[in-house]
C-alpha cells in the first residue's frame, strides 16, 4: 500500500526549502543546472507558477487566470514572498473535490498540488546547486515527489520538459534517483 502524504504540509516544506536557497543568491544571472536558465530565469518560473495558484484554485480557466496575473518586479525575492503566501493561503482554502483547469487537462486540487511541491522541490535543488548552498532537500519531500515521478518514469523522458534520465549505481540514495529522472547528476559539483 503507497504511503499517504500530507500534501499540504508538504507544499510549506518545499516553499521553505526553496525560500532559505533563495536567501544565498548573489548573483541572478549565474548559470543553474536548468542550462538554459540563469538563477534570475529559475527563480521567475517558481514565483511565476505560483501566481497561476489562487486563480486556478478558484476555478479560472488559464486564460482568465494568464489574464489575471501581474508582471513581476525587480525584487525577486520580495515576489518570492507575496507569491508563495498566496499560493499557500490559496492552497489552504481549496475545496479538495475540486477540479483544476491546467493547460493539458482538467485535474483534481490533490494532483495540481502533487505537480506543484514536485516542481518547487526539484527547482530547489536546482537553486541550491547554483548559489553553492546545501543542496541535501528534506527526505519527506524526495518520497513524496519520488511517488509522483516515478510512475511517470517513461512519461517524463518522452516529454522534453526534463534531460534525459542519468544512469546511477544500483542503491543510489533516493535523492539521487530522483533527481536523475529528471536528468540531474548530483553526484558532480
Amino acid at each position: 500500500m503507497a504511503q499517504e502524504h500530507n500534501w499540504l504540509a508538504l507544499q510549506k516544506k518545499a516553499h521553505s526549502e526553496f525560500g532559505s536557497r533563495l536567501t544565498a543568491v548573489t548573483d541572478w544571472d549565474a548559470p543553474t543546472p536548468d542550462t538554459e536558465w540563469s538563477i534570475r530565469d529559475l527563480v521567475s518560473h517558481v514565483v511565476e507558477e505560483q501566481q497561476w495558484v489562487p486563480h486556478l484554485l478558484t476555478g479560472s480557466t488559464v486564460a482568465e487566470a494568464r489574464r489575471r496575473l501581474q508582471p513581476l518586479g525587480s525584487d525577486l525575492r520580495a515576489e518570492w514572498r507575496l507569491y508563495s503566501l498566496a499560493a499557500t493561503v490559496a492552497w489552504e482554502a481549496a475545496n479538495p473535490d475540486a477540479l483544476v483547469s491546467l493547460s493539458y487537462d482538467r485535474v483534481s486540487v490533490e494532483d495540481y498540488l502533487r505537480e506543484q511541491v514536485s516542481d518547487v522541490t526539484i527547482h530547489s535543488w536546482d537553486l541550491a546547486r547554483a548559489v553553492g548552498a546545501d543542496d541535501r532537500l528534506d527526505d519527506a519531500l524526495i518520497e513524496a515527489v519520488w511517488t509522483v515521478f516515478e510512475p511517470q518514469r517513461d512519461t517524463l523522458a518522452a516529454s522534453g520538459l526534463f534531460a534525459a534520465p542519468i544512469p546511477l549505481p544500483e542503491g543510489a540514495p533516493l535523492q539521487s534517483q530522483l533527481l536523475a529522472l529528471t536528468g540531474r547528476d548530483d553526484r558532480s559539483a
